[in-house]
Formats: C-alpha cells, sequence, structure tokens
C-alpha cells in the first residue's frame, strides 16, 4: 500500500545535490511554474533543473533557460527517449522527474528526498490516484490507469499502485546495474521502471508514496487510446521477455 509523505524537519540543509529532470514539449504554458513549485531555498546544497526538450516549437526552452535551468535539445522521439538522455545527463546523485504541466506536487520534493535519505532508500514513485484532485483525470483515463495498473499487478507481483506515475525519486547510482535502466523510448518506459527497480533493488529499499495530482496546465498531447493499447501490449512483451528496437542510454554522439 502506498504511504504518504509525512512532513519532516525542513531546517536541516540536506547535505546532497538534486536534480529535476523534467521532459518537455510544447509547454510554454505552464513550465515556469513547474520550475517554481519546487522550493529552491536552501534545503539541499544544490538544487539545478535539467530539461530534455523534444523539439518544442514555442517558448518552451527559453522560458525554461530563463528560470535557470539547463536545457538539452533532443531531436529523438519519445516520452522515454527523453529520460533515457537525461539520466546520465543529471549531475546531481539524487534524480527527481516530473511532468511540465503542473499536474505533480514540486512542494513536496524536499520532504520526498528527505524520505528517501532519511530511510535509506534507493528509490520512490509517487502514486497520483489515492490523492487525484477533483478534475485531475477523466473517467477514461482513470479506467486506463486502472486497467494498466492491475495488469501490471497480476503479470509482476510487484506491489505498485500506480503503474504509469511520472513522479520519481532515486539515487542515480541504481544504473549502476544496467538491468535497472529501462529501455523503451516512449511512453511505457515509466512502467517498465517501476518493473525494474522492483525486481533487480532491494524491496526494502524501494516505496511508492502517494501525492496530490492536479488539473494539468495547457494542452495535451497525449494519444489516450493509442499510449494505452502500446502501455498494454508492452507490458506483456516485458513479462515474456520481448523487447523490440530501442535507442541507446544517453545522448546522442
Amino acid at each position: 500500500m502506498p504511504c504518504s509523505v509525512v512532513i519532516m524537519d525542513m531546517g536541516k540543509v540536506l547535505p546532497v545535490h538534486v536534480t529535476v529532470v523534467i521532459p518537455t514539449r510544447n509547454e510554454e504554458e505552464a513550465i515556469v511554474d513547474t520550475i517554481r513549485s519546487v522550493p529552491n531555498d536552501g534545503w539541499c546544497e544544490k538544487l539545478d533543473f535539467l530539461i530534455i526538450d523534444g523539439n518544442s516549437s514555442d517558448k518552451t526552452r527559453e522560458l525554461a533557460e530563463g528560470e535557470g535551468a539547463d536545457v538539452y535539445l533532443e531531436k529523438r522521439k519519445g516520452y522515454g527517449r527523453a529520460y533515457k538522455t537525461g539520466f546520465p545527463m543529471a549531475s546531481g546523485e539524487i534524480i527527481v522527474t516530473m511532468d511540465a504541466d503542473c499536474t505533480y506536487p514540486g512542494e513536496e520534493v524536499p520532504n520526498l528526498v528527505r524520505k528517501l535519505i532519511d530511510d535509506d532508500l534507493e528509490w520512490i514513485t509517487c502514486d497520483r490516484l489515492t490523492k487525484a484532485e477533483e478534475g485531475a483525470m477523466s473517467g477514461m483515463h482513470k479506467f486506463g490507469n486502472w486497467t494498466l495498473a492491475t495488469t501490471a499487478r497480476l503479470l509482476f507481483w510487484y506491489g505498485i499502485k500506480d503503474s504509469q506515475s511520472g513522479m520519481w525519486v532515486f539515487r542515480k547510482s541504481i544504473f549502476e546495474n544496467e538491468k535497472v535502466r529501462p529501455k523503451h523510448d516512449g511512453m511505457p518506459l515509466s512502467q517498465e521502471f517501476k518493473i525494474r527497480a522492483r525486481r533487480y533493488l532491494k524491496k526494502d529499499k524501494t516505496l511508492e508514496i502517494s501525492v496530490p495530482y492536479r488539473v494539468r496546465v495547457g494542452p495535451a498531447e497525449i494519444n489516450t487510446w493509442g499510449d494505452g493499447l502500446l502501455n498494454l501490449r508492452s507490458l506483456f512483451w516485458l513479462r515474456f521477455g520481448i523487447f523490440g528496437k530501442s535507442t541507446k542510454w544517453g545522448k546522442e554522439d
């Protein structure tokens, strides 16, 4: 069962470097507020932001740079591709991920990182479903998330409630074990990452925590039916060890 974030002593500066990795594509309406939602008041030794941009045609990159974020233009397509580029590029020993649409609670990042460190964890994933605000998900999206999450639990018995969440907090060092590195270039990377983390990291080093999930700011580019069916199909492929063609880990040479 997912647990809730407990408010901890914010007076103690965490002796860690945290990098928030955010994939973007045409998110000019929300990228500034997304970055500003993460407290930057000295709660950790160093905090930076890495934007992996999927060739936005609006002002996403310029706005992110104006907020002090590092921006990398990833011309190869895919949500998973963005993270496969961003994870090895992140300079912090702790990585946090969020979407660039104000749906995830950036204000919870310090508490989540403290939880990771104080409990000597390696990886946290955030459950959106328990605390989703009214209007944050359509009925169709709720049904799709339930279907995918239930299928994933039946296939892998890995104890995760929200298989599609995109907010994670983890130690970059977990990728020293290449089996933990997700392979998919598309949306299925999210569920694959959770499955690999629960399979190849010690169970007592991983945790699912419930966080608020909010109404999206700006238009969505997600293909509800197409992405949903791809995710469902990918679960079965992963279960039986079938992997399609994917690009290499890291940024393009």
